[in-house]
């Protein structure tokens, strides 16, 4: 029986030798395209190339890409575990086809691999053909049709939908109608009772698509319309764990090598077994599915956070960190357990897991002792909403309450649930689900785009003249009108433009476009697909005029010293900390620079001044830029580039030296880090676990911040008559301070004292309460303090003081043990009412409470007030 690894290197060495190029994969975590935060399928990483905006050499490529499907139309979360084919992450298998061969070809190479190759049976297999569309004008795909006959009866050829054969980019782009193949693997049994071309496409766990054909032939306008695309194009994708399971023999993807050895170990350590109950069964499942997502996105750069692709992140860990706690009995971080095993598993195929484990590790443990502690707070809210829903002769929690336990405390809705069940109650779940679609309509009001159709002004490609000139001339190729948040923006395409588009953590250039009819501000820089479109708020009147495209200088010379400077700090603290230091993010702007790093400990500030000194130092060299461009990855790493995980790179890319420092980039920089100026450190903090972020300025910022600094330490100075040695008179200031401070803190604590005495003095027995009631001018520490000294020392003592600070009156009450458990007295619940009459509120515990208001001439009515609740 094959091993997953042996099947998944099978079909790369099948194509190489049908002469596709084997490609890596692409990050999981996408990073250059504003429409997606993560490969759904295979043919992402070729966006550029379909839409046109790349060459397509080599026309030849295939591998096996690793996705992640949880969010928009491809959401999967909450089956995963529950069947036995969803996944979170997955491998895609794919070969693809860039105006090369085009369905005969594609039809007939799958057909060689799935049965000459790796052996499935032919009778097992059922194909589908897109049936066509008259609304459309598309006719059904006879072509494919006439292809698969050469290879499966014409009964094993299956007429599919729009649904399920037409495949679409998104709402415009490229798309086409698609076959997909699907095996039958039930006993022979099931077979004879109901043919398998009956179940396809219907759900059916043991009869599935494993393979998908797409044929690109046609273009989506804006307006709905079809008009066939420049290039035909294959792009096939198959499941590659659906793929192991077939071939292994198994009735589930989760019982595959796949899985199994990380399911195996889920046992080990939560010492339950798989296959005895279903409910643990489910946890196991998610538990291994997760914990694929989970360490092979924080592996490609993304970290769980609050938002965007780092809150999918964290929903998912925190899913399994769930299923973990509820069913599997466990207390304690316990996911980043199964990554040695994960690592043993995969760590060969993709190698980043390997580089990145003890950040991986990090990271998970972290998330998952925050979210334990997050449960921990979630049951305590919900015993008390439990016990408030009993109290009013309830059965059912409100549904807004239980959306509110999930949506600010992550508490989910099925251990809600659960609990509730144990404890004699239901979940409204009909307002859970209104409170939920009402979220969901919020963030999709705020992420909608409307976009129009490309207006084709002149042909050709574009070119960025950036790195070389802030000026070009250049003409508008196309534009297109969108729509976001009720906003309309055009975006604007140049055949030559020196505008930087936003990547690589640099934001993108502003300025202008300028010709002899009007100017037209460009507000923002954006890529799209490897193209580079200009952001503005009006289209120019004359589109087909010449321009000269004007880069704002100031904010680009602003951003190229502080990206020239984040090489230099990089280079400085791999010296200064060591080798492990891997960048893990940066934002470069005219304003600043941010960066992101990988590193177990805070940096001290010996560290962080010595990391100074050598940027510094850098700078006054003036080491000039050594701009390697067009250059072969090969080369580039044996000039000293270093890859990072979770980077795309091509055949050829662009080196950036100074000096000792060397990386891949494709941003702007100084001719020679003179122009930087000076580099100042402004901040250094966590951003997670084994994750540091340092924030710098250079330059004319770094001026401006010692400006500052020398115009608040003057200031400082003439506080202090203008004296020389200012740190010595704040040091002697200092001193004088605490010296009164305790002064006048043992004076409170005679005062307070000779006052509880009075109190005492004063004090009436009523009913067997010892009623010590008052007020003070002394402070709320102080009356506190005296309360509980009093409680603790009277033992029938009702304790009532009112007092006034800083003009607002106060309430501080308190009650003896045996009052409150022989006479059930509360002082908590007694002072809210008292505390109405200083028009104030509070509250507290039976043994002790305090109260504030706005009305200091209502505190004896409400010391009076007091009194008479509890002893009513």
């Amino acid at each position: 029986m094959r091993t997953a690894n042996e099947i998944r290197e099978s079909f790369k060495q099948f194509f190489a030798q049908k002469g596709h190029t084997i490609v890596p994969s692409a990050p999981m975590v996408v990073k250059d395209d504003p429409t997606l935060m993560f490969t759904n399928a295979g043919m992402n990483q070729w966006k550029d190339i379909i839409l046109g905006t790349k060459e397509p050499e080599p026309r030849r490529r295939a591998d096996s890409q690793k996705c992640l499907r949880v969010s928009g139309k491809h959401n999967d979360l909450e089956e995963v575990g529950h069947d036995t084919y969803h996944h979170t992450m997955f491998e895609m298998l794919g070969n693809w086809s860039f105006g090369d061969y085009f369905k005969e070809g594609a039809i007939d190479m799958a057909w060689e691999y799935l049965v000459d190759v790796i052996g499935l049976n032919p009778e097992d297999l059922y194909v589908t053909v897109f049936e066509g569309s008259p609304e459309e004008n598309i006719p059904r795909d006879d072509e494919a049709a006439s292809y698969w006959a050469k290879h499966v009866p014409a009964d094993h050829i299956i007429n599919g939908n729009k649904h399920d054969n037409f495949w679409e980019m998104g709402d415009t782009g490229p798309c086409g109608p698609c076959s997909e193949i699907h095996l039958d693997s039930r006993t022979p049994e099931e077979k004879a009772q109901i043919p398998g071309r009956e179940l396809v496409n219907k759900d059916d766990p043991q009869v599935i698509e494993i393979w998908n054909i797409v044929f690109m032939q046609f273009e989506r306008k804006a307006d709905g319309s079809l008009v066939p695309l420049g290039m035909n194009v294959i792009d096939t994708g198959m499941g590659f764990e659906r793929l192991v399971r077939a071939l292994q023999g198994k009735h589930s993807n989760y019982d595959t090598d796949v899985f199994q050895p990380v399911i195996r170990a889920i046992e080990q350590l939560s010492g339950k077994k798989y296959g005895v109950a279903e409910d643990v069964d489910i946890a196991m499942r998610v538990i291994a599915d997760h914990i694929r997502a989970v360490a092979f996105s924080i592996a490609d750069g993304q970290l769980p956070s609050n938002a965007k692709a780092g809150y999918v992140i964290r929903r998912i860990l925190r899913r399994a960190v769930r299923y973990a706690y509820t069913f599997l009995g466990q207390k304690r971080p316990f996911m980043h357990l199964l990554l040695p095993t994960l690592t043993a598993e995969m760590g060969e195929a993709y190698p980043e897991l390997v580089a990145q484990r003890e950040l991986i590790d990090k990271v998970m443990k972290e998330e998952e002792e925050s979210f334990l502690r997050t449960l921990e707070t979630g049951i305590k809210l919900l015993d008390r909403v439990m016990a408030e829903t009993k109290a009013a002769g309830a059965t059912e929690i409100d549904g807004v309450q239980a959306f509110t336990l999930f949506d600010t405390y992550g508490f989910p809705l099925d251990l809600t649930e659960l609990i509730c069940r144990e404890n004699g109650l239901t979940v409204d779940e009909a307002g859970f689900g209104v409170e939920m679609q009402k979220q969901k309509e919020r963030a999709r009001n705020a992420a909608a785009v409307e976009t129009d159709d490309w207006q084709v002004v002149a042909d050709g490609e574009s070119e960025f003249v950036g790195w070389d000139y802030t000026e070009y001339t250049c003409r508008i190729l196309r534009y297109r009108k969108i729509v976001q948040k009720k906003q309309t923006y055009y975006q604007i395409v140049l055949d030559k433009t020196p505008f930087y588009a936003e990547m690589g953590g640099q934001v993108g250039d502003q300025g202008a476009i300028v010709s002899e009819f009007e100017t037209i501000d460009i507000v923002d820089t954006k890529s799209e697909n490897g193209l580079t479109v200009h952001i503005a708020k009006r289209l120019p009147e004359h589109p087909e005029a010449n321009f000269m495209a004007c880069v704002d200088t100031d904010k680009r010379h602003a951003s190229e010293a502080n990206h020239s400077a984040t090489h230099l700090l990089d280079q400085a603290l791999r010296e200064v900390l060591g080798t492990h230091v891997e960048q893990k993010g940066s934002l470069v702007s005219s304003e600043g620079l941010r960066f992101d790093f990988s590193h177990f400990q805070k940096v001290t500030a010996e560290e962080l001044r010595q990391v100074e000194r050598i940027v510094n130092a850098r700078i006054r060299e003036n080491i000039p830029l050594k701009d390697h461009r067009n250059v072969p990855i090969d080369k580039a790493k044996e000039l000293g580039a270093i890859a990072l995980f979770g980077e795309k790179y091509g055949d050829e890319v662009r080196v950036v030296q100074f000096g000792q420092s060397v990386e891949f980039c494709g941003g702007c920089h100084v001719k020679a880090t003179g122009q930087i100026g000076m580099f100042k450190i402004v901040g250094e903090s966590s951003v997670a676990a084994g994750i540091r972020r340092i924030e710098a300025i250079t330059g004319a910022k770094v001026e401006e911040a010692l400006y500052q600094l020398q115009d608040s330490m003057e200031a400082l100075r003439q506080m202090f008559n203008g004296v020389p040695d200012l740190r010595g008179a704040i040091e002697r200031l200092i001193t004088e301070n605490a010296g009164m401070k305790k002064q006048a803190e043992e004076f409170i604590h005679e005062k307070a004292q000779a006052y509880k005495q009075e109190l005492l003095k004063t004090a009436v027995e009523r009913n067997g309460v010892c009623i010590i009631s008052g007020r003070t001018l002394l402070p709320a520490d102080a009356v506190k303090d005296i309360a509980f000294q009093l409680r603790a020392e009277v033992e029938n003592a009702l304790v009532c003081i009112g007092s006034v600070n800083e003009g607002k009156p106060l309430l501080t009450c308190a009650a003896s043990d045996m009052l409150v458990k022989e006479q059930d007295i509360n002082v908590g619940k007694a002072i809210r009412d008292a505390a109405k009459l200083m028009q104030g509120g509070g509250g507290g515990q039976p043994h002790f409470a305090t109260a504030g208001g706005k009305n200091p001439e209502g505190i004896t009515a409400a010391i009076d007030k007091f009194i008479e609740l509890v002893l009513a």
